[in-house]
């Protein structure tokens, strides 16, 4: 726990060039006290003690996380964050030992893009994730406005009418607004109403699946910018299985905090590593999973820049499901 402890301390003061150092102390860590972890290197064939440097790290397929536990030595397991998903569908599971290292990520990462949250009145159309009391995000939402100064969260389902004459209400009061919604939920409020908020900060999270028609980024995009008068939507990039989120600004090109790294993989042959600007398969180290795992292989698919930066372009179907997941088999 001493390491766990110190550990913690240090990846939220981290400096760019210790992040290689850090990331290599947590990967022989978890090596050793993630029973998992260490077995899935065992079938790979790979001698964790020999891995000197960070592009020679296996990252751990997220669908672990679905049929797995996935933890280490000597943690609690009495908290975890789920997935969302239909009834009957296998959801994923990330046991958190340690909420404060959850809010640490939550805050700092904020920060780092938007300022201090105290400033905000936050704003949330969210009519999946309320419905899971398990969900990560969630409990990003509750925290974040945990840290307002308003301190009273303002969380709506369906009830866009509602929504409507409440955001009308802080608009009139000069409030700066930070209205953080489901894609899909947001693109059906600003389809329906239209209000001048120019002067706020929306952000969307995804969530276009089960759509009868998908729409690009920037088609949704354009529907909310049209609707709501701002220059630009932000977008978060999260998932239950990491304890850190990346944003992007404008135009769906997502950076990173300072503990978080992405870089990209051949959809077909997992082992092998891309270039900027090629496109493949996700791969994400957040040295915040110091309890899980912090190397991760999405399903996600995309590309990453020189800059650090990437882009989400989709997701993988069933058949590259197969080839970019040959490892776990």
């Amino acid at each position: 726990m001493d390491f766990k402890i110190n550990y913690k301390n240090k990846i939220f003061n981290l400096q760019n060039q210790n992040f290689d150092k850090l990331a290599l102390e947590l990967y022989r860590f978890q090596s050793i006290e993630n029973p998992l972890y260490n077995e899935y290197q065992k079938l790979l064939g790979i001698d964790y003690t020999k891995v000197t440097d960070i592009s020679a790290i296996p990252y751990l397929p997220v669908g672990f996380f679905k049929t797995h536990k996935v933890l280490c030595k000597n943690c609690t397991d009495d908290m975890f964050f789920e997935s969302s998903g239909t009834t009957g569908m296998q959801k994923s599971r990330h046991y958190i030992p340690d909420q404060d290292l959850y809010k640490l990520s939550i805050n700092n990462g904020f920060k780092s893009f938007f300022g201090n949250s105290e400033e905000y009145v936050f704003v949330f159309l969210l009519p999946v994730y309320l419905e899971n009391k398990f969900s990560s995000l969630l409990f990003m939402t509750n925290e974040l406005t945990e840290r307002s100064k308003y301190r009273q969260a303002s969380f709506y389902l369906d009830n866009y009418e509602k929504l409507f004459f409440h955001l009308q209400t802080l608009v009139n009061k000069g409030e700066k607004i930070f209205l953080f919604g489901l894609t899909r939920a947001l693109v059906d409020f600003f389809s329906q109403y239209k209000l001048d908020l120019k002067d706020a900060i929306i952000m969307e999270t995804g969530g276009m699946k089960g759509q009868e028609t998908e729409l690009t980024r920037n088609e949704l995009h354009e529907i909310i910018k049209k609707g709501s008068g701002v220059n630009c939507v932000c977008s978060e990039y999260g998932m239950t299985e990491l304890l850190s989120q990346a944003y992007s600004l404008s135009n769906g090109i997502f950076k990173t905090v300072p503990w978080m790294k992405v870089t990209c993989r051949d959809i077909y042959d997992p082992l092998m590593s891309l270039q900027s600007g090629e496109s493949g398969c996700l791969n994400i180290i957040d040295l915040a999973n110091i309890f899980s795992c912090a190397f991760i292989a999405t399903d996600d698919t995309g590309k990453t820049f020189n800059d650090g930066s990437f882009e989400v372009t989709g997701r993988l179907d069933n058949s590259e499901l197969r080839g970019c997941n040959l490892m776990a088999v």
